[in-house]
């Protein structure tokens, strides 16, 4: 019997501040059973440096990403993530005959948002999306910015209108969350949710006043009533 072809999400990682949101959608797609390529641009990496301390770079990558996910080694639930460099224009994914199931660009900046509307292909990442587009795949973009100028506001229209799913990184507090990693949680899982993979990563709304904050040990059970 011939070995079942391997069908990666592509997750694209650009400079916007917010990696927290990416290293949780990783460990969901991984979690789901999902092969993972990823991509993490140069303005990334400063930003990874910057928010957790950890340099990711291409020689150490793998031993890098086990350290930003928080696993205990560089093999530990790894075995299919694929690591491509954001200049490596020869990648796999930077053609639409890599068997790709689509690409979630998380957190995504303003300006990897006006190159992936405009197809600018600048780097990688750009170039990755702009495929994803044009063979009608899948394509959620995570942006984290605020405020939003009109300028960005219609290249998220365009986006939109391409076919891409425009996800804000905007925490709902709904599902209990009260920790920083429960609401950071919550916006990956709704990334994941906006491609059918599942996951637990938050409570889902049952229609139930306070019921999340019950399940979670929170509040004191009783709703607050309406003004």
């Amino acid at each position: 019997m011939g070995t079942a072809k391997r069908q990666p999400w592509v997750v694209g990682v650009s400079g916007a501040s917010g990696t927290p949101y990416a290293a949780s959608v990783i460990r969901g797609l991984l979690a789901a059973g999902e092969a993972v390529d990823l991509v993490v641009s140069r303005a990334a990496r400063l930003t990874i440096l910057d928010e957790t301390g950890i340099s990711f770079r291409d020689a150490h990558w793998r031993a890098d990403l086990a350290a930003w996910l928080g696993v205990e080694g560089p093999e530990d639930g790894l075995d299919d993530v694929r690591y491509w460099s954001a200049g490596d224009f020869a990648a796999g994914p930077s053609s639409g005959s890599y068997p790709a199931k689509g690409m979630l660009v998380v957190p995504a900046t303003t300006g990897a948002v006006a190159g992936i509307a405009l197809g600018l292909s600048k780097d990688l990442l750009q170039r990755v999306a702009s495929v994803t587009l044009k063979e009608r795949r899948p394509l959620v973009v995570c942006v984290r910015e605020t405020p939003l100028n009109g300028v960005t506001l219609k290249h998220l229209v365009e986006l939109d209108a391409q076919g891409a799913v425009v996800l804000p990184a905007s925490p709902g507090f709904y599902a209990g969350g009260s920790t920083v990693r429960e609401l950071v949680d919550f916006v990956a899982g709704r990334v994941l949710d906006a491609v059918g993979v599942p996951h637990s990563l938050y409570l889902r709304w049952e229609g139930e006043l306070g019921a999340a904050a019950r399940r979670t040990g929170g509040g004191d059970g009783e709703s607050a009533e309406g003004e």
